[in-house]
């Protein structure tokens, strides 16, 4: 016994085999750490960064569940197409206002409809008269009307061009733009419907050439109206001078059956 105490190699022998089941039982413990470590590293979604939208969760899963991927937008609808270019030679039969009494339109001697902007209208009557032969360059809407970009008076060689107003332009506020509008009341026969820039009807002109205005979703309800020869009636605030009459309706229909288009509205 004293000889295995004190024998280095017997020392030696001993402690090896002692620690050798110590050694391989730290080992395996390691080895199922890791195989843990990349299973939960395999299952768990990644972080998400500042900014970085969270995909909504499944309809009916769990609390906690995993949010499901978003499917990608739709693209965008295609865009509309372009209005067709076009050069107009015609005879200024009548200028058009809207209800403000801007002078924003004229109709030509073969019946074609001409739209410019009514930032436009002082500077166009000076240039161009009724009678007066004219070249229109523009555009031809989905309705058949002409927008004018310009307008050239080829009795004078004249032009009036499409420019944004300048900045510093004087234009009433929203709130005192109907100040100097009166009270008016129309009757006539329908020579053409009217369109807004969708091309939804918003009203109509008569043979006369007044214009009555009314919102797309009011006109709707007018259907059986917005056509030629419909005999109409209309009572609204507006304007009448030198160059036509146009309104804003607040009541249409028929001669002697018109229908309120908005509640509450002043005597």
């Amino acid at each position: 016994m004293a000889s295995d105490r004190f024998n280095p190699t017997g020392s030696r022998h001993t402690l090896a085999s002692r620690t050798a089941p110590t050694t391989k039982v730290a080992r395996a413990a390691a080895l199922a750490l890791c195989l843990v470590t990349f299973a939960c590293a395999a299952q768990t979604p990644p972080l998400q960064g500042p900014g970085t939208p969270v995909p909504p969760p499944l309809a009916g899963a769990p609390a906690g569940a995993m949010p499901a991927v978003a499917p990608p937008p739709p693209p965008p609808p295609a865009p509309l197409a372009m209005q067709q270019p076009v050069v107009a030679t015609g005879t200024v039969s009548r200028f058009v206002i809207n209800p403000e009494g801007d002078v924003d339109g004229f109709l030509l001697s073969d019946g074609s409809l001409v739209h410019f902007p009514p930032h436009m209208s002082a500077q166009l009557v000076s240039v161009v008269h009724a009678g007066d032969t004219v070249q229109i360059a523009g555009f031809r809407g989905s309705a058949g009307n002409v927008t004018a970009q310009q307008i050239t008076n080829q009795r004078t060689s004249q032009q009036v061009v499409d420019q944004p107003p300048p900045v510093n332009a004087m234009r009433l506020p929203p709130t005192l733009r109907g100040a100097g509008l009166v009270k008016l009341s129309v009757k006539g026969t329908v020579a053409r419907v009217t369109t807004a820039p969708g091309g939804e009807p918003d009203g109509v002109m008569l043979s006369n050439g007044t214009v009555i205005k009314m919102p797309p979703p009011q006109a709707q309800q007018f259907a059986s109206l917005m056509r030629p020869d419909a005999v109409v009636a209309a009572s609204g605030y507006g304007t009448r001078n030198q160059f036509g009459e146009a309104l804003q309706a607040t009541a249409f229909g028929t001669p002697g059956n018109v229908t309120q288009l908005y509640n509450d509205m002043p005597n």
